[in-house]
């Protein structure tokens, strides 16, 4: 089979608006492969390329077992994992220019689920209502570099709005797919470095930019916002870095303690398994993350920073902070490669300053103390009289990674 855009919806409801967009993008020279993740009914106004059935025979059930589930959460979640493993194996078979996914709640989670396997620059959009207000990105985004449409009406028949936007997805997909790129292995003359920042930390980053540019390295910046840590991760797993400085490695509050900024089981654990450099510093680990909008009560008589209007952040207290001491002493030991661990001794982030709402050097001494407690007396452990969102702390940063790498190098 030739490359094709994916186009992946529910037909029994969405097929007429599949159809229109299939259409769209043959007009245009692109061909498609129409999946169809309908559990219930058949399709409507389309034949799919992929049917619901076969879908369900490559899950290793028939069509019927799948709707039998027990319930629509069983059934749905059934769907999207078997068209996850469809798009991957159609992507890894190299029949995949791009894909469109689209649907309300259920064909929008399931279609966006399997765009996800598609790696960076492949072209990928999501047509959903849910795209807006307070609805979680994050099931319809990932750690991918998805295109989100907001549909504005709901998916149902065509008419003069929603045929403006799909048209509008479909050239949207046919001008990435002619003129857009997939991400490459690094070339033999580029030395990328990845660091993890947050607005707390945005200064000593600009500085360990410019410091390392200076000896021929690009760095490539991560907002640690429960997002952007894992993705840097999954990028070092395929080989674009060539060290990582863990600046703000904040996510792991989220998953430890509590808030929005939750970086997930595995935060931290899966650079050192690839034998690079890392770099840890304790940037913004003495935190939580909360929308303002629904700050939990429980918190409310913390030390509290407004960091903006949208978020609110929490210091932790001395036993939480002994936790996350624990957990990067536990990430630090565990890794194969190169590893040294630096500890901003004048403050983890902007209001963590002298009479700043989050200064508390009596628990992040102990911190310090149980994290050098706890790590191995192999990994060099350096204290810096120093704010971590300072530039003589960016540079100092820079200048111990490249003696980092000149380590692994000799």
């Amino acid at each position: 089979m030739s490359k094709s855009v994916l186009i992946i919806a529910t037909l029994d409801t969405k097929g007429v608006e599949a159809a229109y967009i299939r259409d769209g993008l043959n007009r245009l020279g692109i061909p498609t492969t129409v999946i169809d993740t309908g559990i219930l009914g058949e399709p409507l106004g389309i034949v799919p390329d992929i049917s619901h059935a076969d879908l369900a025979e490559f899950g290793g059930i028939t069509l019927q077992e799948l709707q039998n589930s027990g319930t629509r959460g069983r059934a749905v979640e059934r769907m999207r994992t078997f068209v996850i493993g469809k798009v991957k194996e159609l992507y890894d078979r190299g029949e995949v220019l791009g894909a469109i996914g689209m649907g309300g709640a259920e064909g929008s989670v399931m279609s966006a689920g399997a765009l996800m396997q598609l790696p960076i620059g492949v072209p990928k959009i999501v047509l959903s209502p849910i795209a807006s207000g307070r609805h979680e990105f994050g099931p319809l985004v990932g750690t991918s570099d998805m295109l989100v449409m907001h549909t504005v009406i709901d998916i149902l028949g065509l008419n003069n709005i929603s045929e403006t936007i799909y048209d509008n997805a479909v050239a949207a997909m046919a001008g990435m797919v002619k003129h857009g790129h997939v991400l490459t292995a690094p070339g033999p003359d580029k030395k990328y470095v990845a660091v993890t920042m947050l607005g707390n930390t945005t200064t000593s980053t600009m500085a360990i930019q410019e410091e390392l540019e200076k000896h021929g390295y690009e760095v490539i910046t991560f907002h640690a916002n429960g997002v952007g840590g894992p993705a840097m991760e999954e990028l070092a797993e395929a080989g674009q870095f060539v060290g990582v400085i863990d600046l703000t490695p904040s996510e792991l509050v989220g998953k430890l303690i509590g808030g929005i900024h939750n970086g997930g089981e595995r935060r931290m654990r899966r650079v050192g398994a690839l034998g690079i450099p890392q770099l840890m510093v304790t940037g913004c680990v003495e935190f939580m993350v909360f929308h303002t909008s629904s700050f939990p009560d429980e918190y409310k008589n913390r030390p509290i920073y407004d960091h903006n209007p949208e978020f609110a952040l929490v210091r932790l207290n001395t036993d939480e902070m002994l936790q996350v001491a624990d957990y990067l002493a536990d990430c630090a030991n565990q890794s194969t490669g190169p590893i040294e661990i630096i500890i901003p001794t004048e403050g983890y982030s902007i209001p963590n300053v002298p009479g700043g709402v989050f200064w508390d050097r009596a628990a992040d001494a102990k911190f310090e103390e149980r994290l050098i407690a706890k790590t191995s007396n192999d990994i060099w452990i350096e204290k810096l009289p120093m704010h971590v969102n300072s530039r003589e702390f960016g540079v100092a940063t820079a200048q111990r990674f490249i003696s980092l790498l000149n380590q692994e190098t000799n």
